[in-house]
Parts: structure tokens; C-alpha cells; sequence
């Protein structure tokens, strides 16, 4: 899997149970157990009909706050399972009517980690410490926020606290992150086993089940992940983030009309940069130019979208110009990035784009911050394996890439190719 959705894990999380919580709605058949699947499409139908639900009393009654963020936080979920970021605008302006309350400033600050503006989440998770010390989803919103700021020692504080104050699925699957941001792939996939075992809902199951089978398919273990993202689907049947491991278990048994075909109609239902990514990918790696260069061009129209939304991401748009050759750009998005924070993800970004620029030297520096936290990233290891194969240290740039494609073999359909190449060439395999 591309790690740079792995920002994004807790915050759908915590907007899933925000949205649980909030609006408090949804028929009484949704429990776990016995529970048929869920399509995305009635999964849909029914937040829209909580968003109905919401107008419909906040038009008889204007001053009731808690429904203003309960209106809020289903349009932020709203914008996840549609790839609509119109929503975002639609989520800030029902949250600022729901005034100045703990609750809001959650909702204000799970928005604003939606949208990828980590400081502003952060300053909202902390006013909303503030106003509810014993409030799990505060510390949630806060702990995503400093993950994704390079603040290590505070996300891991905020990620206790959420612990100690509701062992549940959202804070166990926090801890997951964490334990696999340090390498400690054991103890990720045992916080994400507490974190399934705690899941009440068919949306909880299903999100325990895709992490871990993204924890196997990061891993080699293919088996074990399409075993996993089956017992998700039966738990909530459709679902994009599970129909999309399938997909990547599909192309990397070598099932690619498979793969291709769950890709096509997975970005026509949600046409999410990472989806969209992973298919152009897919077709480039098949020879298939023309057609991979469309999904590239309609990739490039959604940034565009979610940008003009408030959810710029110029880390990802960073790794994709690097991954397609354009190093003005992606040094331009890593630098704006890095101004903004320096995480882990980042400096490996701006290690990628240094890299495509030419400029080695420096770009090694920045693989080091990448790698010091420990994580054991497939992408990571490539990208420096790269850089010391052209900084001409060929003993330790085929360390880094064996290490990539022993993690995982299938971590890009077109990187790891190339990957694969790189090592036979410096082997002496050309």
C-alpha cells in the first residue's frame, strides 16, 4: 500500500465514530451480529438521511448546538464516503453554528484533519482538551494532529490518554499506528486484534479488518490479507477502503483484469487520489500508456477539486510528480510541505524529490529523518535505496532494496518493478 494514506487512517476513524456518536441514528438491525452487509451506496442513503433528519429539527429549532455538530460531523463523513469535498464547506459552516462547545471544537478539529491543515487540528484538539479533559475524541483529534506534525512524544501521550479513558476501537486502532510508525509490527497487529474485538458496528469491523489486512499485504503476506478484507466485506459488504485491498491482493497474485476491473468501478463510485493513483499505476505498469494518462489527468482534475475545498495535500501531490519525473513540482509541493511540518512522511518526500532533482547528497539527510522513527515502510526503503545507488554506495543501496521488496514485493504496481530493476542492475543483472 502507498504509506501516504496511512495519514488519513485515524482520521476516518475518528470521523466514522464521530459521526456514531453524533448523530446517534441509523436502524437497529446495524449492530454487529447477524447484521447483513451494508453496500457503500446504502451506506450513503443513510447519511444522507441523517443530514435530512438534522435539517429538518435544526429548521424548527436554529439554537440546538448539539445538532448543529451532529449536522457538521455527517458532512464530514459525507465528503469521505463520496469523494465530494464540497461537503468540507458545508461541515465548517454547520460547526461554526454550533458555537463555542467542546463538542464542536472536536468536530472543527476532525474537519480540519480531514482537509490535511494539522495545525489548525491540533489547536482545535487542544481547546477541546481544555473544555473536556475526560473526552476520548478530543485526545483522538489531538493525537492525529501531532502524529502528523513529527510531535512523537505528544501523539504518543494523547494516544494513552484516549486509552485510559476509552479502551475502544478508535483508541486501540491509534495505538496500532503508533506501535507501526516505531517498527513494532507485533505489537500493531495485537492493538488493532484488542481494537477488532472492542468493534461493535459492521463500519468498525470493517475498518479493523482492512488495518489488518494492510498490516499483512505491507508485509509479503497475501494470504492473510485477502482473508482479512473478505471477513470486512462480509461485515459491511462494498466497502471501498475493503474492495480496494482486494484489488491490490488481486494484481499481486497476478490477476490483473481483476484488479483492473475493481479499480475501474471503484473511482467511478469514489474518485479518490489514492484510488485513482494505484489504477493509473496499475495500467502503466501494463503497458497500458493511453489509458493510465487519463486516470493520471483525472487524478490530477480531483486534486484540483479538494484543493479549491480546503483540503490541499501537497504531500501526495509531492510523491506523485516525484514518482512521474517532475522535479520542479515535487520539490516546490515537499518544500511547502516541510514549511508546514517536519514528520517522518514528509522528510521522505522531500528525500524523494531531492532525489529526482539530482541533488543526493542532500536528499540522504532527509531518508534519515524518514527512517529514524523506525517504521518498516516498503516505500521508504526504496526511495533511499535509490538515493544511495546514486550517491554510488552500491552495497548499502542494495541492502535498502532488498529490505523494500522483502517487506513488500507489491508496495506500487510500477515502483517495485522498478525496484526490481534497479537491484538487478547493480548486481550486475542488466
Amino acid at each position: 500500500m502507498k504509506y501516504q494514506q496511512r495519514q488519513v487512517v485515524a482520521v476516518v476513524l475518528l470521523v466514522t465514530a464521530a459521526v456514531a456518536h453524533l448523530a446517534a441514528s441509523g436502524p437497529a438491525d446495524s449492530r454487529a451480529g447477524g447484521a447483513p452487509p451494508v453496500p457503500a451506496v446504502a451506506q450513503q442513503n443513510q447519511m444522507h438521511k441523517v443530514v435530512h433528519q438534522l435539517q429538518q429539527r435544526l429548521h424548527e429549532l436554529p439554537q440546538d448546538k448539539d445538532s448543529w455538530a451532529r449536522l457538521g460531523a455527517s458532512y464530514v463523513e459525507l465528503a469521505r464516503v463520496t469523494a465530494d469535498p464540497a461537503y468540507y464547506a458545508k461541515a465548517e459552516g454547520a460547526l461554526k453554528n454550533a458555537g463555542d462547545t467542546a463538542l464542536a471544537a472536536v468536530g472543527m478539529g476532525t474537519l480540519a484533519n480531514a482537509r490535511h491543515d494539522f495545525h489548525a487540528a491540533r489547536d482545535w484538539g487542544l481547546k477541546a482538551v481544555a473544555a473536556q479533559p475526560a473526552s476520548a475524541e478530543a485526545h483522538g483529534v489531538l493525537a492525529d494532529a501531532l502524529t502528523q506534525l513529527g510531535d512523537d512524544a505528544g501523539a504518543q501521550d494523547a494516544v494513552q490518554k484516549m486509552l485510559d479513558l476509552k479502551p475502544n476501537t478508535a483508541s486501540f486502532a491509534r495505538a496500532s499506528f503508533h506501535f507501526e510508525l516505531h517498527g513494532d509490527v507485533d505489537g500493531a497487529r495485537e492493538a488493532m486484534q484488542r481494537a477488532l474485538k472492542a468493534s461493535t458496528t459492521p463500519e468498525e469491523i470493517a475498518f479493523c479488518r482492512y488495518r489488518l489486512g494492510e498490516l499483512a499485504f505491507d508485509h509479503n503476506q497475501l494470504d492473510v490479507a485477502a482473508e482479512h478484507y473478505e471477513q470486512g466485506l462480509a461485515a459491511r459488504g462494498d466497502d471501498m477502503t475493503l474492495t480496494q485491498g482486494m484489488a491490490k491482493v488481486a494484481a499481486a497474485r497476478g490477476d490483473v483484469p481483476v484488479a483492473l476491473d475493481s479499480y475501474r468501478r471503484l473511482v467511478a463510485r469514489a474518485p479518490l487520489p489514492q484510488y485513482l493513483q494505484e489504477y493509473a499505476e496499475l495500467l502503466e505498469a501494463g503497458g497500458r500508456g493511453d489509458e493510465a494518462a487519463k486516470q493520471y489527468g483525472v487524478l490530477t482534475e480531483q486534486q484540483r477539486l479538494m484543493e479549491s475545498q480546503g483540503a490541499s495535500d501537497d504531500l501526495a501531490a509531492a510523491l506523485l510528480a516525484a514518482d512521474r519525473g517532475d522535479g520542479m513540482q515535487a520539490l516546490r509541493r515537499a518544500e511547502a510541505e516541510w514549511s508546514r511540518r517536519q514528520s517522518v512522511f514528509v522528510a521522505d518526500a522531500m528525500a524523494w524529490a531531492l532525489h529526482v532533482n539530482g541533488r543526493d547528497a542532500e536528499a540522504l539527510s532527509y531518508s534519515d529523518r524518514a527512517v529514524s522513527l523506525g517504521w518498516q515502510n516498503a516505500t521508504f526503503a526504496y526511495h533511499r535505496g535509490m538515493i544511495l545507488a546514486a550517491l554510488g554506495r552500491v552495497a548499502e543501496a542494495q541492502e535498502a532494496l532488498v529490505r523494500a521488496l522483502t517487506l513488500n514485493a507489491n508496495f506500487s504496481p510500477l515502483q517495485a518493478l522498478k525496484a526490481g530493476r534497479k537491484l538487478a542492475e547493480l548486481r550486475g543483472g542488466r
